[in-house]
């Protein structure tokens, strides 16, 4: 996102808890800031892009955060995958200082990322929004705009719920098709075409590749499964709960830093 913003002529300030990791970025243009706090005092839009809740309020509301220096006039975003609990707590945060607030959760990957195609999926004010939409167009193709903010990062969760669900009823077809001493080639490469779909696709490919390609850490996914299961509330899901048990055998049985179909891997 970094990368495309500078080479769409926008000066970016960056900041992360390990300068290291962003010295690729500071080489083809970007501004190093030595804290949250300075890197928005520079900035008109800030994005915020963590791991998961707890570097996020570190990042927001820590020593040198992102609110000891918003104004009224910054456009304020979180692009990381968090619960919707924190979410909605910092847009009150947000909203009490009358401070402009969108959850932007992102989709399209590490491709997406890389080529400007990202689709982000929107919550907040949807007038102000538009004022970004053009601004986006450097790093996304689309925004997909939900409603009222959080709305955006319950559906993000929404989506990995159903992509893990994916993923994991692809694997269970193989194994009845070689079960049935089917050719899995063949088998894979027309379940890509129908039901198709991007996740059919990767969920494919790393059965094929033994997933070797890192797509998403099943740790990641496995935290945003987390977070996706506190919006059940008291619905009956017997699918999400079969796949996140899946899911969480895989992590404890030290596959974390896997991608996320290698929870189809024997």
């Amino acid at each position: 996102m970094a990368r495309n913003f500078i080479k769409n002529g926008f000066s970016v300030y960056v900041w992360n808890r390990t300068k290291e990791k962003v010295s690729d970025l500071i080489s083809v243009g970007a501004i190093w800031a030595d804290t949250p706090k300075i890197a928005v005092t520079s900035a008109d839009i800030v994005f915020e892009v963590t791991a998961n809740d707890e570097s996020s309020k570190l990042v927001w509301q820590g020593k040198d955060g992102i609110l000891d220096s918003a104004r009224q006039d910054h456009y304020l975003i979180t692009s990381a995958t968090l619960s919707a609990s924190w979410t909605d707590e910092l847009a009150l945060i947000c909203s009490q200082s009358k401070l402009q607030f969108f959850d932007m959760p992102l989709t399209g990957g590490r491709v997406g990322a890389e080529t400007g195609q990202l689709i982000m999926l929107a919550g907040g004010d949807k007038d102000k929004l538009g004022i970004l939409a053009n601004i986006c167009k450097a790093i996304s193709k689309k925004i997909i705009y939900f409603g009222r903010t959080g709305s955006g990062m319950r559906y993000k969760l929404i989506l990995n719920m159903l992509q893990a669900v994916h993923i994991v009823g692809l694997g269970e077809a193989l194994k009845i098709a070689k079960e049935n001493d089917m050719d899995i080639e063949t088998v894979g490469n027309a379940l890509s075409e129908r039901p198709g779909g991007i996740t059919t696709q990767l969920a494919w490919e790393g059965y094929k590749t033994s997933a070797k390609n890192l797509t998403f850490a099943i740790k990641w996914l496995l935290k945003d499964l987390n977070y996706t299961k506190k919006l059940k509330n008291n619905i009956d899901t017997p699918i999400f709960d079969e796949v996140i048990q899946k899911y969480t055998e895989a992590f404890q049985n030290g596959k974390g830093d896997a991608d996320w179909t290698a929870v189809n891997v024997e």
